[in-house]
C-alpha cells in the first residue's frame, strides 16, 4: 500500500516537469509540418513576393540538419569541457587550471562569423566547419561550470570517502561528479542553446540547416522566409532548453532525496 502510494506520488511529482518539453517538442513538429499551410498569412506579411513559403528544402531535413549539426558539437564540446575541467582540478594538472580557463575564454573572444572566414579556407564549404565555430563557441560554460562544479564539492565528504578505503577513482565517479552534475548540466543547457541559434550562420558557408530561410530572406529581401527559420529555430531553442530544465530538476529532486 505505501509502494503504491509513494509510486503515485512520484508520478504526481515527476510527471509535470515534462509537460514544457513535449509541448515544445509538439508545436515545433506542428510548425515544421503546418508552415505550407500558413501561406495566407505569410502572404500578408509579403504581399509582393513572388513565393512566400520557403521551399528549396523541406522543413523536416533542414531541422533534421540543424539537429546532427549542435549534437556533434555538443558531444564534442561536452568531452573536451569536462575531460578539461577533471584533469586540472585533479592534483597532477591543477597548474594547468587558469591555462585551461583561458583557452576556453579565449573561443568565446572570437565571433563564430571569424571563425567561419578562418576555417573555410583549411576545411572548405559545408558541414565541418560550423561544426568547429560551434565547438569553440560552445566551450567556455561548459569548462567554467565543470570547474565550478567539481571545486565546490566538500573537502569533508572527499576526505570521508578516502577514509572509507575509496580509490581517487571512485570518489571521482561516486562522490564528486554526481554532486557536481547539476552545475555541469546547467553550463551544457547554456552551451547547446546558445549554439542552437548560432548554428544558422552555417548556411552562409554552405552548411545547409534551418538558417537557409533565414539566409534566403536577407538576401532576397523576404521577411516571410527570414520569420519561418527564426520561429523555427526559436521552438528547437526552446524545447531543448525545457528538456535540460526538467532534467535539472530531476537531478535536484534525486540529490535532495538521497
Amino acid at each position: 500500500m505505501t509502494r503504491d502510494r509513494n509510486r503515485g506520488e512520484s508520478s504526481i511529482t515527476v510527471g509535470p516537469r515534462w509537460l514544457w518539453p513535449i509541448g515544445w517538442a509538439l508545436l515545433l513538429l506542428i510548425g515544421v509540418l503546418g508552415i505550407p499551410a500558413l501561406e495566407p498569412v505569410f502572404r500578408w506579411l509579403e504581399p509582393d513576393a513572388r513565393q512566400v513559403i520557403y521551399a528549396r528544402a523541406d522543413f523536416a531535413s533542414l531541422l533534421a540538419r540543424h539537429v546532427f549539426v549542435v549534437g556533434v558539437a555538443a558531444v564534442v564540446t561536452i568531452s573536451v569541457g569536462v575531460l578539461a575541467g577533471i584533469a586540472v582540478t585533479r592534483q597532477w594538472g591543477r597548474n594547468f587550471l587558469p591555462l585551461a580557463g583561458q583557452l576556453a575564454s579565449l573561443g568565446q573572444t572570437f565571433p563564430p562569423v571569424a571563425v567561419l572566414a578562418l576555417a573555410v579556407p583549411a576545411l572548405g564549404f559545408g558541414t565541418l566547419p560550423i561544426i568547429v565555430a560551434l565547438m569553440l563557441y560552445g566551450l567556455l560554460p561548459i569548462v567554467r561550470n565543470t570547474l565550478a562544479g567539481l571545486q565546490d564539492v566538500d573537502a569533508s565528504l572527499k576526505q570521508a570517502a578516502f577514509a572509507m578505503g575509496m580509490t581517487p577513482w571512485q570518489v571521482l565517479t561516486r562522490v564528486e561528479l554526481p554532486l557536481a552534475t547539476p552545475v555541469i548540466l546547467a553550463g551544457i543547457r547554456t552551451s547547446v542553446t546558445i549554439n542552437i541559434a548560432t548554428a544558422a550562420i552555417g548556411a552562409t558557408v554552405g552548411a545547409s540547416n534551418l538558417g537557409d530561410p533565414i539566409i534566403a530572406g536577407i538576401v532576397n529581401g523576404n521577411m516571410a522566409y527570414v520569420l519561418q527559420g527564426a520561429l523555427l529555430i526559436a521552438l528547437l531553442a526552446l524545447t531543448v532548453d525545457s528538456l535540460f530544465d526538467a532534467l535539472q530538476q530531476q537531478l535536484r529532486t534525486r540529490l535532495s532525496a538521497s
